[in-house]
């Protein structure tokens, strides 16, 4: 079922963003906001080492600045895993080394939910994990939240932007599950599923985890009590200053 060894973390981390330009820099707070990621994912007991993936000088930069490891990527990869499996190649990891998966935009992860990752990886024969949890009926309805099915072992049945399982008889009570973005494979099965064609299911919903289930592998899943917000918008970010200002002045005291 794997080793024990320390995982390691790898963010990838983009200038580029539709709604927030520069998103990985900004320093409100008086560091970056990839600064924040990096030290949220260094409380895990279950990481040894963490890593940012970019294809921009500035981030890189940025990243050098306090002390952080970065590796130079392509600028054409098509989503955040190509991006990593490239990064571990990079890093010469071994197959059965285990890569966590870290947005760059997620400053506030719990710790613990990165050592949970790792945790299954470590406990199942699954080849990919991830985390869940639990969505209210009217945000079930959103299409930016991506819900996911499960069997009773918490392994991953479907993910979709559609509201599933479907309440056909609308007799209320149905525990919907939001998809958290932070996953943990290991190298070498991260490296191989990259390769693969996009899927059917992929291509309609634009979830590449899709191309897992659809090629018949495994995602093994476990519920958390972290709604995932991640920064996406000004708005979410200024709320997230907001956020540090109160702690800092909390800590003060």
């Amino acid at each position: 079922m794997g080793t024990s060894a320390k995982a390691t973390a790898i963010i990838p981390a983009r200038y580029a963003s539709t709604r927030l330009p520069g998103k990985p820099l900004l320093a409100e707070t008086g560091k970056p906001l990839i600064q924040h990621v990096v030290e949220a994912v260094a409380a895990a007991r279950r990481v040894g080492r963490i890593v940012v993936a970019t294809d921009d000088d500035r981030i890189s930069a940025a990243v050098r600045a306090f002390g952080g490891q970065v590796v130079m990527t392509r600028a054409d990869h098509r989503s955040g895993s190509d991006r990593l499996a490239e990064a571990a190649e990079i890093l010469a990891l071994g197959d059965e080394e285990i890569i966590v998966n870290v947005q760059g935009d997620e400053p506030e992860i719990p710790a613990s939910c990165v050592d949970r990752l790792v945790e299954l990886l470590e406990t199942t024969g699954a080849e990919m994990a991830t985390l869940l949890t639990g969505l209210g009926a009217d945000e079930a309805a959103d299409p930016n939240r991506v819900k996911c099915v499960t069997d009773k072992a918490g392994r991953a049945l479907y993910f979709s932007r559609s509201r599933i399982p479907h309440d056909r008889d609308s007799v209320g009570g149905v525990a919907y599950k939001l998809h958290l973005g932070i996953y943990a494979y290991r190298a070498g099965f991260l490296c191989r599923y990259t390769k693969l064609p996009a899927t059917p299911a992929e291509l309609a919903e634009k979830l590449e985890q899709l191309r897992v289930l659809e090629n018949g592998w495994s995602i093994v899943t476990a519920e958390v009590q972290y709604d995932g917000a991640g920064i996406d918008t000004p708005a979410d970010y200024e709320a997230f200053v907001r956020r540090m200002g109160r702690r800092a002045e909390a800590g003060g005291r």
